[in-house]
């Protein structure tokens, strides 16, 4: 097993770094998608941080549960949690702008694009992630993240939503 440096940069850091890479891409025709959970809480505070671009380029934006779309649904089973996705815009055309917390193994972004081609067929997916922590398995990969953080198999990195609203990153050994 190799062992990686595992200190963790602060979330709320991350976030604004992403804010910044996403700002020029805030364009007219385009819209938001977070994937639940991770994913719709870092778009609720881009679209705060981002504002006056949301605002001027008129931005919609949605969210996706993406449980009954994963390969690994059998296994996995559902979430207790489970939310039922909301696309309020016509994708058809659109520029998507895709949001997850923590990229891994590009699974849960297949299972984002196929739910999201039953909405129609948007002209561009742009993937955006907080933290990139190696693995890929598919080929899929975030055209913008905040950070690399490699990580072995057997950890598990996951944002949580603090009681105050903000973002933290927390490491777990398996």
């Amino acid at each position: 097993m190799t062992q990686f440096d595992t200190s963790l940069p602060d979330a709320e850091d991350l976030l604004k770094t992403l804010a910044q890479k996403l700002k020029p891409l805030l364009v007219e025709n385009t819209a938001l998608v977070g994937i639940h959970s991770g994913g719709v809480w870092l778009m609720q505070r881009l679209l705060v941080l981002l504002k006056d671009s949301v605002a001027a380029n008129a931005i919609e934006h949605g969210t996706l549960d993406v449980s009954f779309y994963r390969d690994d649904y059998a296994q996995r089973g559902l979430k207790a949690e489970n939310r039922p996705s909301q696309i309020p815009f016509d994708v058809e055309n659109k520029h998507i702008i895709l949001i997850d917390d923590v990229f891994y193994t590009g699974r849960t972004t297949r299972a984002a694009m196929n739910e999201l081609f039953d909405y129609g067929r948007p002209a561009s997916i742009t993937l955006v992630a907080l933290v990139n922590r190696g693995g890929r398995e598919l080929p899929i990969a975030p055209q913008i993240v905040a950070a690399e953080i490699p990580l072995d198999a057997e950890q598990h990195l996951q944002l949580i939503q603090l009681t105050d609203g903000k973002l933290d990153l927390e490491l777990i050994n398996k």
